[in-house]
């Protein structure tokens, strides 16, 4: 097994502490673009995250020896499954927690999604549940909650690599 999505994943962990430093430098920073690099480290965070999910996603697939190549979504390495007949419980546990919307990892999804949509700076919009989401869809445009911000990804990564090491420790037996 060549392994390539473990080394993947541990890039993009990687790749998120680094914007994270450069995140904190940007917060304290008295440069003029100081709020443009501001929001473009957060999202580069959360797609740095997202990517090491997906390559999470695909680690697991390729342990289980699925097609790796048709896994981008936790929905497709479910039909990866299914369709191999295996059962995981590193599957389980990525349903119940993207299911959960209280959940981290729900949190994480619904910023990053957050990043794609075009929202109005001078419409209010009701608050989120996720500090992130109000940043990235620009609710706060004055950065207030930068800090707590950088707090939530602070504890994504962390999380995430809490998950990483289970997953990776339960899928040794395999």
């Amino acid at each position: 097994m060549s392994e390539v999505y473990l080394a993947r994943t541990n890039q993009k962990l990687n790749f998120v502490r680094l914007h994270l430093d450069a995140l904190q430098a940007a917060q304290a920073s008295t440069a003029w673009s100081k709020h443009a690099l501001i929001e473009s480290y957060q999202e580069s965070v959360l797609f740095h995250l997202v990517s090491a999910y997906s390559s999470l996603l695909r680690e697991i697939a390729e342990r289980y020896q699925l097609d790796v190549e048709t896994i981008t979504t936790l929905d497709e390495l479910a039909a990866g499954f299914e369709r191999s007949g295996f059962e995981s419980p590193e599957l389980n546990e990525l349903l119940q927690l993207e299911a959960n919307q209280d959940s981290w990892l729900h949190c994480l999804q619904k910023a990053y999604a957050a990043c794609w949509r075009a929202t109005d700076k001078a419409r209010p919009s009701v608050a989120a549940a996720s500090r992130s989401e109000i940043q990235v869809m620009q609710i706060n445009p004055d950065h207030a909650g930068d800090a707590d911000v950088f707090s939530e990804y602070q504890r994504w990564l962390a999380n995430m690599r809490q998950l990483v090491e289970k997953m990776r420790e339960g899928m040794q037996e395999w």
